[in-house]
């Protein structure tokens, strides 16, 4: 493993210290341009640094705090994962398909957070079209778990979580189908927070489905996510009285591996002082879902493809594990959309139910820890699958129902502590602003 990794100071002490004037935001993004240089050559978190760019908004920035007019972010340097078009830099959507491929205009979220006053650094790597949760790639090379490199970052936001837990930035944006915002937020030890469907706006993001994606935010902590989510007009709530909070230590088939089942444990039970936790043991709504995730990325990103390019281009540039996808779903069919369609109106009825019971639910993120580099397969207890369904089967369900999760790190967050995990908290829909207080409380809890 690697020594304890140096974390990027945060949003909030780096907007203080820009405003005392303790640091200019010229001399803060070459550091933070030399810290992204290191994290591309140390664990390929980065596809694209944007130099010339940053240095020149960051000129802007100064500008700004010498006339005393900063905006919400002046200055802070973040980084966007390559899913997301970003004007000017180039943006691959971690494919050698789009190499050379420069936006001439920003996404909508990319724009937003240029105006608040952010400075992107550039582009973290992405698996090939953000179709898989390990962010490997026989194009570009794998990006490796900075906590211990002979692991998997998660995927598909596998770049950007890397990079905070390595140290280059504090904040940034991903992009979450089935959970690749939250799943490398449990394994490299960050915080992933995916808001309700639409609350982001997906103009200029790459689509992989349509109907389930999310962009998202990952930070180093809470506050870190807060501080970007207030530039979307999303500002923490406030929790009114005893919660009624929802606690499912595992989905089946996937059972939990003994290292998050400990740390699941050992978090939930200092949580008694935010409200009332109860145990849910029927997970029967649940049944299902990770088949009607899956056709249903399978059939909406098969068609996009297909759209897009003829099956022998596909065949020729793409990465065999995502061609062999595409051909894939050439055997699907309308009735097959449909049941996923009618699965997860069932799911989502069903969930609604679940929340007049509850204010929220928790469940850990993954089931297990950071997956070897390579491996294909994964077994817990007596259960053996792919690496994909392990991985996703405790976050997917939240893209078919459309709401907010978040995945805070419990466990292992450094390496002298052992691997992360993950403890995932889920809200109502349109619950955004209450879901990041209850997170605030959580990680207040959990980390004493």
């Amino acid at each position: 493993m690697m020594a304890t990794l140096d974390r990027a100071t945060s949003v909030a002490q780096t907007l203080q210290r820009l405003r005392e004037k303790e640091v200019d935001a010229v001399e803060l993004t070459r550091d933070a341009l030399e810290r992204a240089k290191r994290c591309k050559s140390d664990i390929n978190a980065f596809s694209k640094l944007d130099t010339e760019r940053a240095l020149t908004a960051a000129a802007e920035s100064d500008r700004r705090y010498r006339e005393g007019r900063p905006r919400l972010l002046e200055g802070v340097p973040i980084a966007v994962k390559d899913m997301i078009d970003t004007a000017g830099c180039e943006t691959r959507y971690g494919s050698q398909a789009f190499v050379g491929n420069i936006p001439t205009r920003d996404a909508r979220v990319v724009e937003i957070l240029r105006q608040s006053g952010a400075i992107i650094l550039g582009k973290t790597t992405t698996h090939e079209f953000a179709w898989g949760v390990t962010t490997a790639s026989e194009a570009f090379g794998d990006t490796k778990n900075p906590v211990d490199p002979s692991r998997v970052p998660g995927g598909s936001s596998g770049g950007m979580a890397a990079a905070i837990a390595y140290g280059a930035v504090s904040a940034g944006l991903g992009t979450d189908t089935g959970g690749s915002v939250r799943i490398p937020a449990a394994l490299c030890g960050t915080v992933g927070f995916k808001p309700t469907y639409g609350r982001l706006s997906s103009q200029g993001v790459f689509p992989l489905s349509k109907s389930l994606d999310h962009p998202g935010i990952l930070g180093a902590t809470v506050a870190d996510i807060e501080a970007l989510a207030a530039a979307f007009g999303i500002v923490r709530g406030k929790l009114d009285g005893k919660l009624r909070i929802g606690v499912i230590e595992a989905l089946p088939p996937v059972p939990t591996d003994k290292t998050v089942q400990a740390s699941f444990i050992d978090a939930t039970t200092k949580l008694g002082s935010l409200g009332r936790l109860e145990a849910i043991t029927d997970t029967s709504i649940f049944e299902g879902l990770f088949d009607a995730f899956a056709d249903t990325v399978l059939i909406e990103a098969g068609v996009h493809h297909s759209a897009l390019h003829d099956q022998e281009f596909i065949k020729e540039t793409y990465l065999r594990e995502t061609s062999s996808r595409v051909a894939l779903a050439q055997s699907k069919s309308v009735s097959d959309l449909t049941a996923a369609r009618v699965r997860t109106w069932e799911f989502q009825s069903e969930l609604e139910l679940l929340f007049e019971d509850y204010d929220f639910l928790m469940m850990p993120t993954c089931p297990c820890v950071a997956p070897p580099r390579g491996v294909n397969e994964i077994q817990i207890d007596d259960w053996t699958g792919s690496e994909r369904q392990a991985l996703m089967a405790y976050t997917s369900p939240f893209n078919l129902a459309g709401v907010p999760a978040i995945s805070i790190p419990i466990g292992g967050s450094q390496a002298e502590r052992g691997l992360p995990t993950g403890l995932q908290i889920i809200a109502p829909s349109g619950d955004d602003e209450a879901l990041l207080a209850l997170s605030r409380a959580v990680e207040r809890c959990v980390s004493t």
